[in-house]
């Protein structure tokens, strides 16, 4: 038997998966949707409404069964509270529950890092990533939290900062938290 090129033992050409997207792709594909995303309008009505949307995808979701539960806050950019809630049972100073008190102001870090910069958590993760850079090189740190889970909220007719700001994080992993916008109405 000659080992000379047989065209039927197929040799190994590579991977055929599609890579992943790297983080500056990330970071990009972030800011695109932060682009697109705009509301004609932002009330306290449509903040109840947007978070109760959250919540329930988030219940009808597997990753409810996986994680032990979320919070999500939407603020104005002033600090005031338009809706909040948590899925799951918030835990004591033990960390008893599904979601831990810890939770809170780790949402509250991340919402600090959008009222800083303007953009998502996630978009200033994955572009610090990108750059190679740490928080303190960014100027981001103390109680900044850069991880995925808040973002502006942008009206169409406003070129400056949003006006609200909508977080969330599940409980014991707020870096795995990417949130596509998508408008119930």
């Amino acid at each position: 038997m000659s080992y000379a090129a047989s065209t039927q033992i197929p040799m190994f050409s590579g991977f055929n998966a599609q890579m992943p997207p790297n983080e500056a792709e990330l970071a990009s594909q972030a800011l695109q949707e932060e682009t697109m995303y705009r509301f004609p309008s932002f009330d306290a009505d449509a903040a109840v409404m947007l978070g109760l949307s959250i919540r329930k995808r988030f219940r009808a979701s597997s990753r409810h069964v996986k994680v032990r539960g979320m919070i999500i806050s939407i603020q104005t950019i002033a600090g005031h509270t338009l809706f909040s809630c948590t899925v799951g049972n918030l835990g004591g100073v033990e960390g008893g529950g599904d979601v831990s008190l810890d939770s809170w102001s780790c949402l509250e870090g991340m919402i600090a890092v959008v009222r800083k910069t303007g953009h998502s958590s996630y978009y200033v993760e994955k572009g610090m990533n990108a750059m190679g850079k740490t928080p303190k090189q960014l100027g981001i740190q103390g109680e900044y939290k850069i991880n995925g889970g808040a973002f502006p909220v942008w009206l169409e007719v406003i070129e400056a900062l949003g006006s609200e700001t909508v977080a969330n994080t599940e409980a014991g992993n707020p870096t795995r938290t990417r949130l596509a916008v998508q408008l119930p109405w």
